[in-house]
């Protein structure tokens, strides 16, 4: 069974999401402030983090900073303002996308399930695959950095590159299109597996991210348009 930690300061909140999200299937264990859910990521065990971000003693997005000091598990942020800084700022400190509070409970489970299939998506096939597996697999080049598709690792200037799932998806996307522009609007669909139209500032500030670890330069901005991978 799929396990999640659920980190919210709101007794009512906290059980009744719990408790939906028990319903779907799901094994959630709980924790009412940062400090307590920084030790509950910590002990390890969970599929996927649900972090509120006003949380007492440390907030969410410094919970989720730390958690991303050693550890690439899925991190969906939740907000109780869909347009303040706090959503751009949980963005920035790793979290991998967000919903609003209050959250339809249809939503918030199909954000969770497709964080899941980027997470399983991002490890790697065994190296003697299963009869039946088809392997079309390689390392793809571009200057200092190195993608492994079969092993799911990234290298730049040889040192190993480490990423979340999302950041992992995004990079393979783009490198499954080298040097061609892709727009927001097909990287939501693509890679955060959005049936609707999504939050652009996503992809935007993954992209940022996504940067900061392979090289600025090598994604490149086409302004109006999206972004593209830099072959050179």
């Amino acid at each position: 069974m799929t396990s999640l930690l659920l980190v919210e300061d709101d007794a009512v909140i906290r059980a009744s999401v719990s408790l939906a999200l028990e319903r779907y299937g799901f094994r959630t264990a709980t924790a009412a402030d940062g400090l307590s859910g920084l030790e509950a990521a910590q002990a390890g065990g969970h599929d996927l983090l649900l972090l509120d971000v006003m949380l007492p003693g440390l907030d969410g997005i410094s919970l989720c900073r730390r958690i991303r000091e050693t550890s690439q598990v899925p991190i969906l942020m939740m907000s109780a303002r869909g347009d303040g800084l706090d959503v751009v700022a949980g963005l920035e400190g790793g979290a991998d996308d967000y919903v609003v509070k209050p959250v339809d409970l249809s939503v918030l489970v199909a954000r969770i399930r497709s964080l899941l299939r980027r997470a399983a998506f991002a490890r790697p096939v065994p190296a003697e695959p299963t009869a039946g597996q088809a392997v079309a697999f390689a390392v793809l080049d571009f200057g200092e950095l190195s993608i492994d598709t079969g092993a799911l690792e990234v290298r730049r200037a040889g040192q190993r590159v480490e990423l979340t799932p999302t950041e992992l998806r995004l990079l393979l996307e783009f490198a499954a299109h080298p040097g061609i522009v892709l727009e927001r609007a097909t990287l939501l669909r693509t890679v955060w597996d959005y049936g609707w139209d999504g939050d652009s500032r996503v992809v935007d500030l993954c992209v940022q991210r996504l940067r900061k670890k392979i090289g600025a330069d090598r994604i490149e901005t086409v302004r109006g348009f999206g972004y593209k991978l830099r072959t050179s």
